[in-house]
């Protein structure tokens, strides 16, 4: 696989261009991304490219209204590439959102087969509520003297 098809693809995507962004995607493509479905519904486990293209132009914007992907570093390698980027995004009430992003894709026939997206889902829930998390308190275990204990 060649390069060019990954960066023709991301061209594509970040211009919201999703009628070429459909052509780099395979009818029966894996689409998932990791988070939390009930605050970021883009989220998920999808299967077929209408899946995967209503995720693109329906539940992405339903979140964010504005987005750029500002990759930092991408990895092809064969049929597969990694791509780590910073999101940053506009809710549609305004907030600005910003967090960091792995993209997993595998590609068969310069098509994608295989999308897995691995987001900071913790930093992203928390900036699309508006406020930190809240998480419960917990003890550190104590040891005894003849634990071992590994860092």
């Amino acid at each position: 696989m060649k390069r060019e098809v990954v960066e023709g693809f991301y061209r594509a995507l970040t211009a919201r261009n999703y009628d070429r962004v459909a052509l780099y995607l395979d009818d029966n493509i894996k689409w998932s991304i990791s988070g939390p479905v009930e605050l970021l519904p883009f989220c998920g486990q999808r299967h077929g490219k209408a899946a995967a293209m209503d995720v693109i132009t329906r539940l992405v914007p339903s979140v964010l209204a504005t987005r750029d992907l500002i990759p930092d570093m991408k990895l092809v390698d064969g049929d597969c590439a990694a791509i780590l980027a910073r999101l940053h995004g506009t809710q549609p009430n305004g907030r600005t959102i910003s967090y960091r992003i792995c993209h997993f894709l595998r590609f068969r026939n310069n098509k994608i087969v295989e999308y897995s997206s691995v987001l900071d889902t913790f930093d992203a829930a928390e900036q699309v509520i508006g406020h930190h998390i809240e998480l419960p308190k917990h003890e550190a275990p104590t040891s005894a003297d003849d634990d071992l204990v590994a860092v």
